[in-house]
């Protein structure tokens, strides 16, 4: 491949202990062109070696594995140098799992079933670090956290009280799902001025993703 092709591709790292799930995903992913799974790994200790030698920029990330789970690799992997993004692989019925991922570090979770294309569209947003993933799965194992998890504590409180009225629009529709484009079509705004805007409630919030503020808005009942 040419040097501008090269730059274009993003490196993917699968990680399940299924050989036939970590094989029917990189077929689905090298067949796309632009993503290409650059390792294979079957539990949390061989991700976090993989991701040592070949400095993914998505991982994508099975929870229940022997030995190293992925909840562990999660956090392993985001406290490397140069972290890669990590999208959480669940099934229905592992909400609880979530949750952690979320305070490890996760950029997002896909059910095992997501089809195709929506997989691939979940891989570019995250790698490109402006989008969510499926609003409906986002939608309905946040609100699962909301119901049971804790109520947001006196920092979290100060910070969202600290949000200006456009800020809390955004984090509304951060919490929805929508991509940095979707929000500026809806606040019309250009998708850069999104971006920024992003940023800096994430910064304002104390979080490290678009994950944790949508997290934090269903705890505070803000996206209900």
């Amino acid at each position: 491949m040419t040097s501008s092709v090269l730059a274009s591709v993003t490196n993917v790292l699968v990680v399940d202990d299924s050989e036939i799930v970590r094989r029917g995903l990189t077929d689905v992913i090298d067949s796309s062109g632009d993503l290409y799974v650059i390792a294979e790994a079957w539990n949390g200790h061989s991700a976090v070696d993989a991701a040592r030698r070949c400095s993914p920029d998505v991982v994508l990330m099975d929870v229940r594995m022997p030995g190293m789970d992925g909840l562990t690799a999660t956090r392993e992997l985001r406290a490397l140098g140069i972290p890669p993004h990590v999208i959480v692989l669940t099934m229905f019925g592992e909400d609880d799992y979530v949750d952690e991922a979320v305070r490890a570090g996760a950029s997002g979770f896909l059910l095992k079933d997501t089809p195709p294309e929506e997989l691939l569209r979940a891989i570019r947003q995250v790698a490109a670090g402006n989008a969510m993933l499926d609003p409906a799965v986002t939608s309905r194992i946040l609100h699962t956290l909301a119901d049971q998890g804790p109520r947001v504590t006196n920092a979290e409180e100060a910070a969202l009280a600290g949000l200006t009225t456009r800020e809390v629009d955004v984090l509304r529709l951060v919490a929805r799902g929508l991509s940095n484009a979707d929000i500026g079509a809806q606040l019309h705004s250009t998708e850069g001025t999104v971006k920024g805007q992003v940023s800096r409630l994430l910064t304002k919030l104390g979080v490290d993703n678009r994950v944790q503020a949508a997290r934090l808005a269903y705890r505070s009942g803000l996206e209900r």
